[in-house]
């Protein structure tokens, strides 16, 4: 995992879950969805066919493992995942359980409105559900937030 930096963006626009096998788990900082971003921790990786063909198996595993918690837990109507990077280019993978009334349905939440950050103690229980459906310790190295 040697040179591996998290994206000053996803670091400033996000709170660390934990660490899966190939992954830093980060919840976004909007209350609206339930958002999560799965960031491989790969050192100059852009886009997942830079990835070797296991932490491609791997990044599978664990958006489809993410996935099926965050539907269960948060019951939505669709789980969009998706791979971006027109802002950070370090390969991220986005989780967003849409419901058909919340407030982008049916289009895109990204650049539908300003975030709205958790309050405290609503962070702090997301953050703790999701590290126990995860079987996370949320322990992440501060060189590395």
């Amino acid at each position: 995992m040697g040179g591996f930096a998290l994206h000053p963006r996803l670091a400033a626009d996000c709170h660390a879950v934990g660490d899966l096998p190939l992954s830093r788990v980060l919840l976004f900082d909007d209350c609206r969805y339930p958002w999560v971003i799965l960031v491989p921790r790969r050192a100059r990786v852009c886009e997942i066919h830079e990835l070797s063909a296991s932490d491609r198996r791997r990044l599978l595993d664990e958006s489809c493992r993410l996935g099926e918690l965050l539907m269960q837990v948060f019951v939505g109507d669709k789980l969009n995942v998706a791979a971006l990077g027109n802002l950070v280019p370090q390969l991220h993978v986005h989780h967003v359980v849409r419901r058909v009334d919340d407030p982008a349905w049916p289009g895109p939440v990204w650049g539908h409105s300003p975030a709205q950050r958790y309050r405290p103690g609503a962070c702090t229980s997301r953050l703790v559900q999701l590290r126990q459906g995860l079987n996370l310790d949320g322990d992440v190295s501060a060189s590395e937030r």
